[in-house]
């Protein structure tokens, strides 16, 4: 099986998610897994083992009818890992031990199926005929069918704990990648940029809400004391829309950066933004606002203390002033 199969982080999934024996205990009991089922489970153990690959095949089978699984049928590596955890996964249903190494291996099938895209719903239908193939077997070989039903019902229980786990560190994994994905986009949606030593812009483009105002508030601070930043630069050239709420989180924005030592210079009010501003009653004293970007560098620049020079036909030259 390739390495970066093999090696799947289980263990540590298991702990994010808060796996312990006592969980794994309390969801052995919320399927109504007990002693009883053992003496049952024992009965079947080498009818299952033995066919452990043939059931798996019927599980793979299934999967490979459906364009949904298709990105786990043409990846190799990802295939083979899937068929030998799974021909495992069958063997340790009946092996009688289902704690805490239990659970952890079914957490690999979890996360080889998340990283192959393979849905909820496709995985729990493969799952389903292959419950299906060994109950038929189960009866058939059973010396009475009540035992064959008792002796499945036993191991349905255990069927339906992996499908608690699997389903749950599925649902957890594709939590935590969409909020892996949500912070890269509030990074992205609030780019704080040092400009020069102490000289921060943030520049904001698109609608503005107030969660969003939220976010650009919490960046900004941040950014404001991670480099000492005496004066930030907020361009509103990309905004086209703003409410009383925003209008005023802006200027609680600014309020907090002066407390943090930070003047704040405003650029790129457009007419619309600042006839609106002046519509909702909004104190525009309290903003240090300058028409476009270039011109609220400048004065960023001489609120530092930099003076600006022209070179020998080389443009424009900052340089400190003395």
């Amino acid at each position: 099986m390739p390495d970066h199969f093999a090696t799947l982080p289980d263990g540590q999934l298991a702990k994010d998610m808060g796996l312990t024996e006592e969980s794994v205990e309390r969801r052995q009991r919320v399927v109504g897994l007990g002693p009883d089922d053992m003496p049952r489970i024992a009965r079947i153990r080498d009818l299952v083992s033995r066919h452990a690959e043939e059931h798996a095949a019927v599980f793979f089978s299934f999967l490979s009818t459906l364009d949904e699984a298709r990105d786990l049928m043409r990846n190799r590596d990802a295939l083979e890992a899937a068929r030998k955890l799974k021909v495992e996964h069958l063997v340790a249903m009946v092996s009688g031990r289902y704690g805490l190494e239990y659970a952890q291996q079914r957490l690999k099938l979890a996360l080889l199926y998340g990283r192959v895209a393979l849905e909820t719903r496709v995985f729990l239908g493969a799952f389903h005929h292959l419950l299906r193939t060994i109950g038929l077997k189960v009866v058939k070989e059973a010396r009475s069918a009540e035992e064959g039903f008792e002796d499945f019902m036993s191991l349905k229980k255990i069927a339906f704990f992996d499908i608690g786990l699997i389903v749950d560190a599925m649902v957890f994994e594709r939590e935590r990648t969409i909020r892996r994905q949500q912070e890269a986009i509030k990074d992205l949606s609030t780019p704080v940029l040092q400009i020069r030593d102490r000289l921060l812009m943030l520049p904001i483009i698109g609608a503005i809400d107030t969660h969003r105002a939220r976010m650009i508030t919490e960046a900004l601070l941040h950014a404001i004391r991670a480099a000492r930043a005496k004066v930030v630069v907020i361009d509103v050239t990309g905004v086209s829309a703003v409410d009383t709420k925003v209008a005023n989180h802006l200027l609680q924005t600014v309020a907090a950066a002066k407390l943090m030592g930070a003047t704040v210079v405003v650029t790129g009010l457009s007419a619309e933004v600042a006839q609106t501003l002046v519509n909702l009653g909004v104190d525009l004293t309290r903003l240090h606002t300058i028409g476009d970007l270039q011109g609220g560098i400048e004065e960023a620049e001489r609120l530092i203390g930099y003076r600006v020079t022209r070179g020998d036909g080389k443009g424009v030259a900052v340089a400190p002033s003395a």
